[in-house]
């Protein structure tokens, strides 16, 4: 299934910051950071779009990873880590309207 273009474009910025792959202790910090931004709807389709171009121990990573951000909350050094891996990657941030924060 075609993602819609914004998250087409988040998944363009993930490969960007992190062209070898996600780190495991990333996947926390970095679906929290996503869900101040998206929609629970979103998140959870990036996720399996992440999770679809790993090997299985990944995707099964990325769904605990998930259900972890739900459970606890990660540090905001390590928040704060994974954003800036992802603005190196052209991630628009501060961008007008983009990816702002939820309310």
């Amino acid at each position: 299934m075609a993602l819609p273009p914004l998250l087409s474009s988040v998944i363009g910025w993930l490969r960007a910051g992190y062209p070898e792959g996600v780190p495991t202790y990333d996947y926390i910090p970095l679906f929290a950071l996503l869900s101040r931004r998206l929609s629970d709807a979103d998140v959870a389709a990036l996720a399996e779009e992440l999770a679809s171009t790993g090997d299985p121990a990944s995707a099964q990573a990325v769904r605990d990873a998930i259900a972890g951000v739900t459970n606890a909350r990660p540090l905001e050094s390590d928040v704060a880590r994974v954003s800036a891996r992802l603005a190196a990657g052209g991630w628009p941030l501060a961008g007008p309207g983009e990816l702002a924060p939820r309310d």
